[in-house]
Protein backbone atom coordinates (compact mmCIF):
# COMPACT_ATOMS: atom_id res chain seq x y z
CA UNK A 1 0.00 0.00 0.00
CA UNK A 2 1.32 3.48 -0.82
CA UNK A 3 2.01 6.01 1.96
CA UNK A 4 -0.36 8.92 2.58
CA UNK A 5 0.36 11.71 0.10
CA UNK A 6 -1.69 14.93 0.36
CA UNK A 7 -1.35 15.41 -3.41
CA UNK A 8 -3.30 12.17 -3.85
CA UNK A 9 -5.24 11.47 -0.65
CA UNK A 10 -7.86 13.72 0.96
CA UNK A 11 -7.40 14.12 4.71
CA UNK A 12 -11.13 14.05 5.50
CA UNK A 13 -14.30 12.99 3.68
CA UNK A 14 -17.85 12.90 5.10
CA UNK A 15 -20.46 13.05 2.32
CA UNK A 16 -23.31 12.13 4.70
CA UNK A 17 -22.67 15.36 6.68
CA UNK A 18 -24.97 17.97 5.05
CA UNK A 19 -22.72 20.88 5.98
CA UNK A 20 -19.57 19.23 4.62
CA UNK A 21 -21.38 18.11 1.48
CA UNK A 22 -22.66 21.60 0.62
CA UNK A 23 -19.44 23.45 1.48
CA UNK A 24 -16.80 21.04 0.16
CA UNK A 25 -17.98 17.62 -0.90
CA UNK A 26 -20.47 18.38 -3.68
CA UNK A 27 -18.16 20.26 -6.04
CA UNK A 28 -15.29 17.78 -5.70
CA UNK A 29 -17.59 14.76 -6.05
CA UNK A 30 -19.17 16.02 -9.27
CA UNK A 31 -15.81 17.06 -10.74
CA UNK A 32 -14.46 13.59 -9.97
CA UNK A 33 -17.54 12.01 -11.54
CA UNK A 34 -17.04 13.97 -14.78
CA UNK A 35 -13.36 13.06 -15.15
CA UNK A 36 -13.71 9.39 -14.22
CA UNK A 37 -16.78 9.03 -16.46
CA UNK A 38 -14.88 10.33 -19.50
CA UNK A 39 -12.11 7.85 -18.75
CA UNK A 40 -14.66 5.07 -18.27
CA UNK A 41 -16.28 5.84 -21.62
CA UNK A 42 -12.87 5.51 -23.28
CA UNK A 43 -12.39 2.19 -21.47
CA UNK A 44 -15.68 0.87 -22.90
CA UNK A 45 -14.69 2.06 -26.37
CA UNK A 46 -11.48 0.04 -26.27
CA UNK A 47 -13.23 -2.94 -24.67
CA UNK A 48 -15.75 -3.17 -27.53
CA UNK A 49 -13.61 -2.04 -30.47
CA UNK A 50 -13.16 -5.72 -31.38
CA UNK A 51 -16.93 -6.16 -31.83
CA UNK A 52 -16.84 -3.40 -34.46
CA UNK A 53 -13.75 -4.76 -36.21
CA UNK A 54 -14.56 -8.47 -36.51
CA UNK A 55 -17.49 -8.04 -38.88
CA UNK A 56 -15.11 -6.33 -41.35
CA UNK A 57 -12.07 -8.62 -41.06
CA UNK A 58 -13.28 -11.34 -43.50
CA UNK A 59 -14.02 -8.66 -46.09
CA UNK A 60 -10.42 -7.39 -46.14
CA UNK A 61 -8.72 -10.76 -46.52
CA UNK A 62 -8.67 -12.38 -43.06
CA UNK A 63 -9.54 -16.09 -43.37
CA UNK A 64 -11.80 -16.53 -40.35
CA UNK A 65 -14.86 -18.76 -39.90
CA UNK A 66 -17.92 -17.96 -37.76
CA UNK A 67 -16.61 -19.81 -34.69
CA UNK A 68 -13.29 -17.95 -34.83
CA UNK A 69 -15.11 -14.63 -35.15
CA UNK A 70 -17.29 -15.35 -32.10
CA UNK A 71 -14.17 -16.29 -30.13
CA UNK A 72 -12.60 -12.95 -31.02
CA UNK A 73 -15.66 -11.16 -29.63
CA UNK A 74 -15.58 -13.40 -26.54
CA UNK A 75 -11.97 -12.84 -25.47
CA UNK A 76 -12.37 -9.21 -24.27
CA UNK A 77 -15.08 -10.43 -21.91
CA UNK A 78 -12.85 -13.14 -20.49
CA UNK A 79 -10.07 -10.63 -19.86
CA UNK A 80 -12.45 -8.05 -18.40
CA UNK A 81 -13.83 -10.54 -15.88
CA UNK A 82 -10.37 -11.53 -14.72
CA UNK A 83 -9.09 -7.96 -14.60
CA UNK A 84 -12.18 -6.64 -12.84
CA UNK A 85 -11.53 -9.15 -10.10
CA UNK A 86 -8.19 -7.42 -9.56
CA UNK A 87 -9.66 -3.92 -9.92
CA UNK A 88 -12.18 -4.69 -7.17
CA UNK A 89 -9.44 -4.25 -4.57
CA UNK A 90 -7.40 -1.38 -6.03
CA UNK A 91 -9.18 1.80 -4.86
CA UNK A 92 -8.76 1.25 -1.07
CA UNK A 93 -5.11 0.34 -1.71
CA UNK A 94 -3.93 2.92 -4.26
CA UNK A 95 -6.68 5.54 -4.52
CA UNK A 96 -8.74 7.05 -7.32
CA UNK A 97 -6.00 9.25 -8.80
CA UNK A 98 -3.43 6.53 -9.39
CA UNK A 99 -5.87 3.82 -10.48
CA UNK A 100 -7.79 5.93 -13.01
CA UNK A 101 -4.63 7.42 -14.54
CA UNK A 102 -2.61 4.26 -15.04
CA UNK A 103 -5.52 2.03 -16.03
CA UNK A 104 -6.45 4.56 -18.73
CA UNK A 105 -2.86 4.66 -20.03
CA UNK A 106 -2.95 0.85 -20.31
CA UNK A 107 -5.59 1.23 -23.05
CA UNK A 108 -2.83 2.34 -25.42
CA UNK A 109 -1.64 -1.29 -25.64
CA UNK A 110 -4.72 -2.79 -27.37
CA UNK A 111 -5.46 0.40 -29.33
CA UNK A 112 -2.02 0.48 -30.94
CA UNK A 113 -1.95 -3.32 -31.27
CA UNK A 114 -5.15 -3.43 -33.30
CA UNK A 115 -3.97 -0.47 -35.37
CA UNK A 116 -1.10 -2.58 -36.65
CA UNK A 117 -2.87 -5.97 -36.76
CA UNK A 118 -5.79 -5.08 -39.04
CA UNK A 119 -3.37 -3.95 -41.76
CA UNK A 120 -1.95 -7.46 -42.20
CA UNK A 121 -4.41 -10.25 -43.25
CA UNK A 122 -1.63 -12.83 -42.74
CA UNK A 123 -1.53 -12.01 -39.02
CA UNK A 124 -1.63 -15.32 -37.06
CA UNK A 125 -4.92 -16.05 -35.35
CA UNK A 126 -3.24 -16.37 -31.95
CA UNK A 127 -2.06 -12.76 -32.26
CA UNK A 128 -5.62 -11.62 -32.96
CA UNK A 129 -6.85 -13.61 -29.95
CA UNK A 130 -4.16 -12.02 -27.77
CA UNK A 131 -5.12 -8.52 -28.90
CA UNK A 132 -8.78 -9.33 -28.27
CA UNK A 133 -7.85 -10.42 -24.76
CA UNK A 134 -5.88 -7.19 -24.21
CA UNK A 135 -8.92 -5.14 -25.27
CA UNK A 136 -10.38 -6.43 -22.01
CA UNK A 137 -8.08 -3.99 -20.20
CA UNK A 138 -10.84 -1.48 -20.89
CA UNK A 139 -13.47 -3.73 -19.37
CA UNK A 140 -11.44 -4.17 -16.21
CA UNK A 141 -11.50 -0.48 -15.31
CA UNK A 142 -15.20 -0.49 -14.40
CA UNK A 143 -14.62 -2.41 -11.15
CA UNK A 144 -12.40 0.29 -9.72
CA UNK A 145 -14.03 3.39 -11.20
CA UNK A 146 -17.53 2.59 -9.92
CA UNK A 147 -16.53 1.71 -6.31
CA UNK A 148 -14.56 4.96 -6.30
CA UNK A 149 -17.68 6.93 -7.26
CA UNK A 150 -19.75 5.22 -4.56
CA UNK A 151 -17.31 6.61 -1.96
CA UNK A 152 -17.65 10.21 -3.15
CA UNK A 153 -21.46 10.54 -2.88
CA UNK A 154 -24.01 10.29 -0.04
CA UNK A 155 -26.30 7.27 -0.17
CA UNK A 156 -29.30 9.32 -1.28
CA UNK A 157 -27.45 10.28 -4.50
CA UNK A 158 -25.50 7.10 -5.20
CA UNK A 159 -28.15 5.60 -7.46
CA UNK A 160 -28.11 8.73 -9.63
CA UNK A 161 -24.32 9.17 -9.62
CA UNK A 162 -23.57 5.53 -10.40
CA UNK A 163 -26.22 5.43 -13.12
CA UNK A 164 -24.80 8.57 -14.76
CA UNK A 165 -21.26 7.23 -14.70
CA UNK A 166 -22.10 3.73 -15.86
CA UNK A 167 -24.67 4.93 -18.37
CA UNK A 168 -22.39 7.46 -20.05
CA UNK A 169 -19.53 4.97 -19.80
CA UNK A 170 -21.74 2.43 -21.57
CA UNK A 171 -22.26 4.96 -24.36
CA UNK A 172 -18.70 4.09 -25.33
CA UNK A 173 -20.03 0.88 -26.86
CA UNK A 174 -22.37 2.84 -29.13
CA UNK A 175 -19.65 5.34 -29.96
CA UNK A 176 -17.26 2.69 -31.24
CA UNK A 177 -19.94 0.76 -33.16
CA UNK A 178 -21.45 3.92 -34.67
CA UNK A 179 -18.17 5.70 -35.46
CA UNK A 180 -16.32 2.74 -36.96
CA UNK A 181 -18.22 2.47 -40.29
CA UNK A 182 -17.70 6.19 -40.89
CA UNK A 183 -14.13 6.59 -39.66
CA UNK A 184 -12.77 3.72 -41.77
CA UNK A 185 -14.18 5.22 -44.96
CA UNK A 186 -11.41 7.73 -45.66
CA UNK A 187 -7.69 8.33 -45.10
CA UNK A 188 -8.09 10.23 -41.84
CA UNK A 189 -4.35 10.32 -41.13
CA UNK A 190 -3.17 10.16 -44.73
CA UNK A 191 -0.37 7.75 -45.54
CA UNK A 192 1.10 8.26 -42.05
CA UNK A 193 -1.39 5.71 -40.69
CA UNK A 194 -0.82 3.04 -43.35
CA UNK A 195 -2.15 2.12 -46.75
CA UNK A 196 -5.76 1.55 -47.74
CA UNK A 197 -7.33 -1.91 -47.86
CA UNK A 198 -9.83 -3.31 -50.34
CA UNK A 199 -13.25 -4.13 -48.87
CA UNK A 200 -14.90 -7.02 -50.75
CA UNK A 201 -18.67 -7.20 -49.99
CA UNK A 202 -20.39 -10.55 -49.57
CA UNK A 203 -23.62 -9.42 -51.28
CA UNK A 204 -23.80 -10.51 -54.93
CA UNK A 205 -23.06 -7.71 -57.38
CA UNK A 206 -21.87 -5.22 -54.74
CA UNK A 207 -18.78 -3.20 -55.65
CA UNK A 208 -15.45 -3.28 -53.85
CA UNK A 209 -14.28 -0.09 -52.16
CA UNK A 210 -11.22 1.20 -50.30
CA UNK A 211 -11.28 1.34 -46.49
CA UNK A 212 -8.79 2.23 -43.75
CA UNK A 213 -9.71 -0.25 -41.01
CA UNK A 214 -6.75 0.86 -38.87
CA UNK A 215 -8.50 4.19 -38.22
CA UNK A 216 -11.00 2.38 -35.97
CA UNK A 217 -8.33 1.92 -33.29
CA UNK A 218 -5.93 4.81 -33.93
CA UNK A 219 -8.58 7.54 -33.61
CA UNK A 220 -8.82 6.96 -29.84
CA UNK A 221 -5.11 7.17 -28.98
CA UNK A 222 -5.02 10.99 -28.52
CA UNK A 223 -8.12 10.87 -26.31
CA UNK A 224 -6.63 8.16 -24.10
CA UNK A 225 -3.55 10.31 -23.50
CA UNK A 226 -5.50 13.51 -22.80
CA UNK A 227 -7.97 11.84 -20.41
CA UNK A 228 -5.16 10.12 -18.49
CA UNK A 229 -3.34 13.44 -18.05
CA UNK A 230 -6.56 15.07 -16.81
CA UNK A 231 -7.01 12.28 -14.24
CA UNK A 232 -3.48 12.68 -12.91
CA UNK A 233 -3.76 16.48 -12.71
CA UNK A 234 -7.27 16.85 -11.27
CA UNK A 235 -8.29 13.81 -9.22
CA UNK A 236 -8.01 13.16 -5.48
CA UNK A 237 -8.59 9.96 -3.48
CA UNK A 238 -11.06 9.40 -0.62
CA UNK A 239 -9.34 8.32 2.63
CA UNK A 240 -11.07 4.93 2.82
CA UNK A 241 -8.13 2.56 3.13
CA UNK A 242 -7.89 -1.22 3.39
CA UNK A 243 -5.32 -3.79 2.38
CA UNK A 244 -6.13 -6.82 0.26
CA UNK A 245 -6.76 -9.18 3.19
CA UNK A 246 -9.13 -6.77 4.94
CA UNK A 247 -11.26 -6.49 1.79
CA UNK A 248 -11.84 -10.26 1.58
CA UNK A 249 -14.70 -9.96 4.08
CA UNK A 250 -17.09 -9.41 1.15
CA UNK A 251 -16.70 -13.14 0.41
CA UNK A 252 -17.72 -14.30 3.89
CA UNK A 253 -19.95 -17.34 3.41
CA UNK A 254 -22.63 -15.90 5.67
CA UNK A 255 -22.86 -12.84 3.46
CA UNK A 256 -25.27 -14.44 1.00
CA UNK A 257 -26.43 -11.07 -0.29
CA UNK A 258 -23.10 -10.66 -2.01
CA UNK A 259 -23.83 -13.83 -3.98
CA UNK A 260 -27.42 -12.82 -4.81
CA UNK A 261 -26.47 -9.33 -5.95
CA UNK A 262 -23.74 -10.83 -8.11
CA UNK A 263 -26.30 -13.05 -9.81
CA UNK A 264 -28.68 -10.11 -10.32
CA UNK A 265 -25.97 -7.98 -11.86
CA UNK A 266 -24.95 -10.82 -14.17
CA UNK A 267 -28.60 -10.88 -15.30
CA UNK A 268 -28.52 -7.17 -16.11
CA UNK A 269 -25.03 -6.05 -17.06
CA UNK A 270 -24.03 -9.53 -18.24
CA UNK A 271 -26.90 -9.31 -20.71
CA UNK A 272 -25.96 -5.77 -21.78
CA UNK A 273 -22.28 -6.49 -22.34
CA UNK A 274 -22.88 -9.95 -23.80
CA UNK A 275 -25.37 -8.79 -26.39
CA UNK A 276 -23.39 -5.60 -27.10
CA UNK A 277 -20.44 -7.77 -28.13
CA UNK A 278 -22.46 -10.29 -30.14
CA UNK A 279 -25.31 -8.22 -31.63
CA UNK A 280 -23.34 -7.31 -34.80
CA UNK A 281 -22.44 -10.95 -35.44
CA UNK A 282 -26.01 -12.11 -34.73
CA UNK A 283 -27.27 -9.73 -37.42
CA UNK A 284 -24.53 -10.90 -39.78
CA UNK A 285 -25.24 -14.61 -39.21
CA UNK A 286 -29.04 -14.38 -39.30
CA UNK A 287 -29.92 -11.64 -41.78
CA UNK A 288 -26.99 -10.40 -43.88
CA UNK A 289 -27.24 -13.34 -46.29
CA UNK A 290 -30.86 -12.55 -47.18
CA UNK A 291 -31.75 -10.47 -50.26
CA UNK A 292 -31.37 -6.83 -49.21
CA UNK A 293 -29.57 -7.93 -46.03
CA UNK A 294 -28.38 -5.20 -43.63
CA UNK A 295 -24.92 -3.92 -42.73
CA UNK A 296 -24.61 -5.15 -39.10
CA UNK A 297 -22.88 -1.99 -37.88
CA UNK A 298 -25.67 0.18 -39.24
CA UNK A 299 -27.90 -1.24 -36.48
CA UNK A 300 -25.60 -2.72 -33.83
CA UNK A 301 -24.83 0.61 -32.14
CA UNK A 302 -28.54 1.12 -31.36
CA UNK A 303 -28.57 -1.62 -28.72
CA UNK A 304 -25.83 -0.20 -26.47
CA UNK A 305 -27.24 3.29 -27.06
CA UNK A 306 -30.67 2.25 -25.79
CA UNK A 307 -29.18 0.32 -22.85
CA UNK A 308 -26.93 3.20 -21.80
CA UNK A 309 -29.76 5.74 -22.02
CA UNK A 310 -32.03 3.45 -19.99
CA UNK A 311 -29.34 3.17 -17.32
CA UNK A 312 -29.05 6.94 -16.96
CA UNK A 313 -32.85 7.30 -16.85
CA UNK A 314 -33.38 4.51 -14.32
CA UNK A 315 -30.92 5.88 -11.76
CA UNK A 316 -33.16 8.69 -10.43
CA UNK A 317 -36.21 6.42 -10.71
CA UNK A 318 -34.45 3.83 -8.51
CA UNK A 319 -33.51 6.54 -6.01
CA UNK A 320 -37.19 7.53 -5.81
CA UNK A 321 -39.00 4.17 -5.82
CA UNK A 322 -36.29 1.76 -4.63
CA UNK A 323 -33.90 -0.40 -6.60
CA UNK A 324 -35.52 -3.77 -5.90
CA UNK A 325 -38.89 -3.05 -7.53
CA UNK A 326 -37.18 -1.60 -10.59
CA UNK A 327 -34.94 -4.68 -10.84
CA UNK A 328 -38.05 -6.87 -10.60
CA UNK A 329 -39.66 -5.31 -13.68
CA UNK A 330 -36.33 -5.26 -15.48
CA UNK A 331 -36.07 -9.04 -15.07
CA UNK A 332 -39.61 -9.60 -16.31
CA UNK A 333 -38.94 -7.45 -19.39
CA UNK A 334 -35.74 -9.38 -20.15
CA UNK A 335 -37.58 -12.69 -19.83
CA UNK A 336 -40.36 -11.68 -22.25
CA UNK A 337 -37.92 -10.37 -24.86
CA UNK A 338 -35.60 -13.39 -24.61
CA UNK A 339 -38.46 -15.78 -25.36
CA UNK A 340 -40.07 -13.60 -28.04
CA UNK A 341 -36.87 -13.06 -30.04
CA UNK A 342 -36.56 -16.82 -30.66
CA UNK A 343 -39.46 -16.51 -33.14
CA UNK A 344 -37.28 -14.34 -35.42
CA UNK A 345 -34.01 -16.26 -35.50
CA UNK A 346 -34.89 -18.39 -38.55
CA UNK A 347 -35.77 -15.60 -40.96
CA UNK A 348 -37.05 -16.20 -44.47
CA UNK A 349 -37.11 -12.55 -45.53
CA UNK A 350 -36.15 -9.08 -44.36
CA UNK A 351 -39.75 -8.48 -43.25
CA UNK A 352 -38.85 -10.17 -39.95
CA UNK A 353 -35.78 -8.00 -39.36
CA UNK A 354 -37.55 -4.98 -37.74
CA UNK A 355 -39.20 -7.25 -35.16
CA UNK A 356 -35.90 -8.99 -34.43
CA UNK A 357 -34.15 -5.65 -33.93
CA UNK A 358 -37.06 -4.30 -31.85
CA UNK A 359 -36.96 -7.23 -29.43
CA UNK A 360 -33.18 -7.04 -29.16
CA UNK A 361 -33.48 -3.35 -28.34
CA UNK A 362 -36.03 -4.34 -25.70
CA UNK A 363 -33.42 -6.60 -24.11
CA UNK A 364 -30.91 -3.75 -24.14
CA UNK A 365 -33.48 -1.40 -22.60
CA UNK A 366 -34.42 -3.69 -19.72
CA UNK A 367 -30.80 -4.66 -19.07
CA UNK A 368 -29.92 -0.95 -18.85
CA UNK A 369 -32.74 -0.34 -16.38
CA UNK A 370 -31.57 -3.25 -14.24
CA UNK A 371 -27.97 -2.07 -14.40
CA UNK A 372 -29.00 1.13 -12.63
CA UNK A 373 -31.38 -0.41 -10.12
CA UNK A 374 -28.99 -3.11 -8.90
CA UNK A 375 -26.36 -0.46 -8.24
CA UNK A 376 -28.92 1.38 -6.14
CA UNK A 377 -29.56 -1.80 -4.13
CA UNK A 378 -25.94 -2.54 -3.22
CA UNK A 379 -25.13 0.65 -1.26
CA UNK A 380 -28.40 0.18 0.66
CA UNK A 381 -27.53 -3.40 1.65
CA UNK A 382 -23.84 -2.97 2.58
CA UNK A 383 -21.77 -0.42 4.50
CA UNK A 384 -19.70 2.00 2.32
CA UNK A 385 -16.37 0.16 2.03
CA UNK A 386 -18.06 -3.22 1.61
CA UNK A 387 -20.51 -1.75 -0.89
CA UNK A 388 -17.59 -0.55 -3.00
CA UNK A 389 -16.08 -4.03 -2.92
CA UNK A 390 -19.38 -5.70 -3.79
CA UNK A 391 -19.93 -3.27 -6.66
CA UNK A 392 -16.48 -4.11 -8.01
CA UNK A 393 -16.91 -7.86 -7.57
CA UNK A 394 -20.37 -8.07 -9.12
CA UNK A 395 -19.13 -5.96 -12.03
CA UNK A 396 -16.22 -8.35 -12.46
CA UNK A 397 -18.45 -11.39 -12.68
CA UNK A 398 -20.94 -9.70 -15.03
CA UNK A 399 -18.18 -8.57 -17.37
CA UNK A 400 -17.69 -12.20 -18.36
CA UNK A 401 -20.88 -11.58 -20.36
CA UNK A 402 -19.13 -11.07 -23.73
CA UNK A 403 -17.05 -14.21 -23.18
CA UNK A 404 -19.97 -16.38 -22.06
CA UNK A 405 -22.38 -15.04 -24.66
CA UNK A 406 -19.84 -15.25 -27.47
CA UNK A 407 -18.83 -18.79 -26.55
CA UNK A 408 -22.35 -20.14 -25.97
CA UNK A 409 -23.94 -18.42 -28.97
CA UNK A 410 -21.11 -19.76 -31.12
CA UNK A 411 -21.76 -23.23 -29.68
CA UNK A 412 -25.51 -22.87 -30.25
CA UNK A 413 -24.99 -21.98 -33.92
CA UNK A 414 -22.53 -24.83 -34.34
CA UNK A 415 -24.80 -27.42 -32.70
CA UNK A 416 -28.26 -26.31 -33.82
CA UNK A 417 -27.84 -23.69 -36.53
CA UNK A 418 -29.44 -20.93 -34.45
CA UNK A 419 -28.99 -19.08 -31.13
CA UNK A 420 -32.26 -20.40 -29.69
CA UNK A 421 -30.76 -23.06 -27.40
CA UNK A 422 -28.74 -20.30 -25.73
CA UNK A 423 -31.77 -18.01 -25.47
CA UNK A 424 -33.89 -20.70 -23.80
CA UNK A 425 -31.18 -21.26 -21.20
CA UNK A 426 -30.93 -17.52 -20.68
CA UNK A 427 -34.68 -17.32 -20.04
CA UNK A 428 -34.37 -19.92 -17.24
CA UNK A 429 -31.57 -17.86 -15.67
CA UNK A 430 -33.81 -14.78 -15.77
CA UNK A 431 -36.63 -16.67 -14.01
CA UNK A 432 -34.24 -17.69 -11.22
CA UNK A 433 -33.09 -14.12 -10.67
CA UNK A 434 -36.59 -12.65 -10.74
CA UNK A 435 -37.49 -14.98 -7.88
CA UNK A 436 -34.31 -14.21 -5.87
CA UNK A 437 -34.83 -10.46 -6.17
CA UNK A 438 -38.52 -10.68 -5.26
CA UNK A 439 -37.93 -12.93 -2.23
CA UNK A 440 -34.98 -11.14 -0.63
CA UNK A 441 -35.48 -7.51 -1.69
CA UNK A 442 -38.78 -6.57 -3.40
CA UNK A 443 -41.66 -8.31 -1.60
CA UNK A 444 -43.42 -7.03 1.47
CA UNK A 445 -41.51 -8.30 4.50
CA UNK A 446 -38.34 -9.00 2.51
CA UNK A 447 -35.13 -9.57 4.45
CA UNK A 448 -33.35 -6.56 2.92
CA UNK A 449 -35.91 -4.20 1.38
CA UNK A 450 -34.06 -1.81 -0.88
Amino acid sequence: MIEHNPRTWLSYWAPEDPGFWESTGKSLAWKTLIITTLNLMMAFIVWFVVSALVVRLPNVGFKLNATELFWLTAMPGLAAGLLRTLHTFLIPMYGTRHVVTFSTLSLLIPALGWFYAVQDPSMPYWVLLTLSFLAGLGGGNFSSFMPSTSLFFPKRLQGTALAIQAGIGNFGVSVVQFLTPWIIGFALFGTLAGEQQVFVPTAPGALTRPIWLQNAALIYVPFIIVFAIAAWAMLKSVPVRANFQEQLDIFHFGNRHGFWMTSLYIMTFGSFSGFAATFPLLIKQLYTGLPGGPDPLAYAFLGPLVGAAARVMAGPISDKFGGAIVTHWSGIGLLICAIAVTFYTHPTSMEQFPLFVGLMLGMFFFSGVGNASTFKQMPMIFEPRQAGGIIGWTAAMASFGPFIFGMLIGWSFSATGSPNAFLYGLALFYIFNIYINWWYYARKGAEKPC
